[in-house]
């Protein structure tokens, strides 16, 4: 495996690099506060080919790889964990999933205006009794001669008040199950699309936008769908593997952000007449980060290469997404305890990255989901 950056990941990650420092970093405690992701913010990242992901130049992409666009992850995820969330929804959930199984019509349809930030797309599969157990889905979409009428209710959908567009999961047969699943590609202006903030207060990511939805006999036609009847499941898998790598970006970055953090403040920081830096207990922590961090990353390039190889990754994506974002919330909680009370409070990032972390332990799969899948890999089908 070739761990060597090449040209064109060295230069995407100077562009994140770039915009997550200057324009995101300024904003990212008063986003969190004010619970407000600025619209521009979306057209700048497209306008910069953040949200190209992979897709090719034909749809309006930059032609990334998976190295590429795990790299801008990591350096968005560094600042801001709502802004990463963003990305991965509307790169990895969406656009990447309408290249994968769309026809040439939607892909023309849709893909620029997500790549540009035209448009915002988002992924709505959660439930409210429909979470790692995707088959417990009540969502239905009934045919007609014109098309499908879809019912039901999706919850913790994120960009969901923003989106322009929606990849809906439904079932269109409860008999058949996991096979019975169907994806829909719906705008949503469409009658019958209803949205609204999800209630309560999240724990992190509050500059995120989380909605609750519902459709009420919301018509659509048969080119709506994306794929083939029935495709759903395969559909909704294939997009959580492309989001996981993004979580596991996200947690990446969360790692490096709590290491400079806590490295810059142990090295200014005194008590009992020394740099808090030169006491052992603190380099050990600080040690642990260091290495946790170089593993996770090696996981997630790992990860990433055999996607780019069009490889089967499903094992090694859940791997990084387990391994980087159980480090995380070991490291961001460390990281408060060093910063003592200043950590306990917004005025340093490590309260807002242990905040931020404990849902990328949940997002894409949690972390006991990603154990079953590991495990299963591990004993091998009977």
């Amino acid at each position: 495996m070739d761990l060597k950056l090449t040209e064109l990941n060295l230069e995407v990650q100077r562009i994140a690099n770039e915009f997550s420092q200057k324009t995101l970093k300024p904003l990212a405690r008063e986003m969190d506060r004010k619970k407000n992701f600025p619209r521009e913010l979306v057209s700048e990242m497209g306008k910069l080919g953040l949200l190209s992901g992979v897709l090719p130049k034909r749809y309006g992409g930059k032609d990334f790889d998976y190295v590429s666009t795990a790299l801008a992850y990591e350096e968005v995820g560094t600042v801001c964990s709502s802004t990463r969330g963003f990305m991965t929804v509307q790169i990895g959930l969406v656009a990447m999933c309408i290249s994968d199984w769309a026809n040439e019509e939607q892909k023309q349809k849709y893909l620029p205006k997500l790549a540009s930030g035209e448009q915002i797309g988002c992924y709505c599969l959660t439930e409210p009794e429909a979470g790692s157990d995707v088959a417990g889905m009540k969502s239905f979409a009934k045919k007609t001669e014109n098309g499908f009428v879809l019912n039901g209710t999706k919850h913790w959908i994120t960009n969901g008040n923003l989106a322009d567009i929606a990849l809906i999961f439904t079932y269109t047969d409860k008999e058949a199950k996991h096979k019975g699943m169907t994806a829909f590609l719906v705008e949503t202006n469409s009658k019958g699309f209803n949205r609204k903030k999800m209630e309560g207060e999240e724990l992190g990511h509050r500059a995120s936008d989380h909605a609750f939805i519902e459709f009420k006999n919301m018509e659509v036609p048969e080119s709506c769908v994306l794929g083939k009847v029935g495709d759903g499941f395969k559909i909704a898998m294939g997009a959580l593997e492309h989001g996981r790598i993004g979580v596991a970006s996200g947690a990446v970055g969360i790692l490096r952000g709590c290491l400079e953090a806590s490295r810059d403040f142990v090295r200014n920081r005194k008590q009992f007449n020394s740099r808090i830096g030169d006491f052992q207990m603190i380099q050990a922590n600080l040690a642990e980060m260091k290495v946790s961090y170089e593993a996770a990353r090696l996981l997630t390039f790992s990860a990433a290469l055999k996607k780019q190889a069009g490889e089967n990754s499903s094992l090694e994506t859940s791997m990084a997404k387990y391994f980087a974002t159980e480090s995380a919330m070991k490291a961001a909680s460390d990281a408060v305890l060093i910063h003592g009370g200043r950590g306990y409070s917004d005025e340093f990032p490590v309260e807002r990255f242990y905040r931020d972390i404990k849902g990328l332990q949940i997002y894409e799969g949690t972390s006991h989901i990603q154990r079953i899948i590991i495990g299963r890999k591990v004993v091998g089908k009977p």
